[in-house]
């Protein structure tokens, strides 16, 4: 009885040490390396806002290069919609079945959201760094994670990060310009 005693003491008292905190990379090192990334997938929430409007989705994005596709699904069957943006040009698929491309894609977004979203930087800030492609400011916290990022008139809040494949990558974001808010909570990533 008295070993069973000591054993399970020996396990309190080991439960209740902290664990040794992780290595911090330093931002240099950790920006490179996300910004290299240039293959994931994740799903989540979207809800944003304009002066006028918003509306909410669920989210699923998949970026291969320069290539996102995203498909927005609005609740109760609402309708929803597909962007695929290679780099340069945008094409748009809507509930009803009409497709779009290009300078029409991009103003039936702009009507349909209320603003043009940052497609060629958003492959960037959703895993939590700059678009190499122009300056920024950047804000981190302790474990050299960004917390603020200004890039482009847009400001990106990233209130918490997952680890998702080795690498902490947000779960929730806030992007704000002018009056249009977006927020983000990213449920699951993948990596390959």
């Amino acid at each position: 009885m008295r070993v069973v005693l000591a054993w399970c003491a020996l396990l309190a008292l080991a439960a209740c040490q902290s664990l040794a905190p992780l290595p911090v990379t330093p931002w240099p090192e950790r920006r490179a390396s996300l910004q290299a990334i240039d293959q994931y997938s994740f799903t989540g929430q979207l809800a944003a806002a304009t002066a006028s409007e918003g509306f909410s989705a669920s989210l699923s994005w998949q970026q291969q290069g320069a290539a996102s596709d995203v498909l927005l699904r609005a609740p109760l069957g609402v309708g929803g919609a597909r962007l695929n943006y290679d780099g340069g040009v945008l094409h748009l698929s809507d509930s009803h079945g009409n497709q779009l491309d290009g300078a029409a894609a991009q103003q039936q977004v702009g009507r349909l959201f209320g603003f043009e979203p940052p497609l060629a930087s958003l492959r960037f800030w959703l895993l939590g760094v700059p678009d190499p492609a122009t300056a920024a400011t950047e804000t981190l916290d302790d474990a050299q994670r960004l917390t603020v990022l200004q890039q482009d008139e847009w400001r990106v809040e990233y209130g918490e990060y997952q680890q998702a494949a080795g690498q902490w990558l947000p779960r929730r974001l806030a992007l704000r310009r002018g009056a249009v808010k977006l927020k983000l909570q990213i449920t699951h990533w993948q990596l390959p």
